[in-house]
C-alpha cells in the first residue's frame, strides 16, 4: 500500500505545480507592440523649424513650466527639449534629463557643459523606471518617446513617486499601431489611465494632424 500512496502523491503534485507557477508568468507581461528606441545620429533632433512645427513654448505653458519649476524630460535624447526647459526655469529651476542610452545622457551632459546650463541633470534610467527623485518633479514631458517605452504602464507609475501635488504629465506622439513609431492616442490615455492618472486635455496643435499632446495629472 506504501507503493500506492506515493503514487497518489505524485500524481497530484504533477497537477498541482502548473496551477502555482502560471499566474506569476501571466501578470508579468504588457504585451503591446513598441518601436525599438532610436540609437543613431543624435543631431538628428536638432532640425530647423521644430520649435516652430511643434509650439514648444505653447508645450512649456501648458504644463506650467517657468522659473524656479522642477522639470523632468523623459526619453531626452540630444536634449533638445532638455535644453529649452533649462533656459525657461532659469537657474532657480532644475530638469532632469532621462535617457536609457549611455551615449545619450553622456551628450547631454557635455552640451550642457558647452552651453553653460548647471541646472541640468541626466539620468540614466530604465525601461521600467525614469530613476526620479522623490516629490521634486512639477511637470514631465515624453516627447516622441512613448511609443518606445517598453514597458509603460510601469514606467508610468514608478513616476508617480517623483511627483509633487499638482504636477502634470505631457506626452506628444503619433498616431501609429506602436511598431511604426508611433502608438494610437486611445490606447495611451487607457494605459496612462490605468498608471493611476487622468486626463486634463487632448490637444492637435503640434507638427501636424498625426501628432498628438495629452496632459495627465494623479487621479485624487
Amino acid at each position: 500500500m506504501v507503493w500506492l500512496r506515493n503514487l497518489l502523491l505524485a500524481i497530484l503534485l504533477f497537477h498541482s505545480a502548473p496551477f502555482i507557477q502560471a499566474p506569476a508568468t501571466q501578470q508579468s507581461k504588457e504585451t503591446r507592440k513598441t518601436s525599438t528606441p532610436y540609437t543613431g545620429d543624435l543631431s538628428i533632433f536638432e532640425s530647423p523649424g521644430r520649435a516652430e512645427r511643434l509650439q514648444i513654448d505653447r508645450v512649456m505653458d501648458i504644463l506650467g513650466i517657468g522659473p524656479g519649476k522642477s522639470v523632468a524630460d523623459v526619453g531626452a535624447g540630444s536634449g533638445w527639449f532638455t535644453v529649452r526647459a533649462a533656459r525657461r526655469v532659469t537657474e532657480r529651476g532644475y530638469v532632469y534629463a532621462v535617457d536609457i542610452n549611455p551615449e545619450a545622457t553622456r551628450y547631454i551632459e557635455d552640451r550642457s557643459r558647452k552651453e553653460n546650463l548647471q541646472n541640468v541633470k541626466a539620468i540614466l534610467g530604465r525601461e521600467d523606471d525614469p530613476l526620479l527623485p522623490p516629490n521634486q518633479i512639477d511637470a514631465v514631458l515624453l516627447l516622441k518617446t512613448y511609443h518606445e517605452v517598453a514597458k509603460p504602464i510601469v514606467l508610468m507609475r514608478n513616476l508617480r513617486s517623483s511627483l509633487r501635488p499638482g504636477a502634470k504629465v505631457g506626452i506628444i506622439d503619433r498616431n501609429g499601431n506602436g511598431e511604426n513609431h508611433g502608438v494610437a492616442r486611445e490606447v495611451v490615455v487607457k494605459e496612462v489611465a490605468s498608471a493611476g492618472y487622468e486626463l486634463l486635455n487632448s490637444y492637435d496643435f503640434v507638427k501636424d494632424d498625426m501628432d498628438y499632446f495629452l496632459v495627465f495629472r494623479l487621479k485624487p
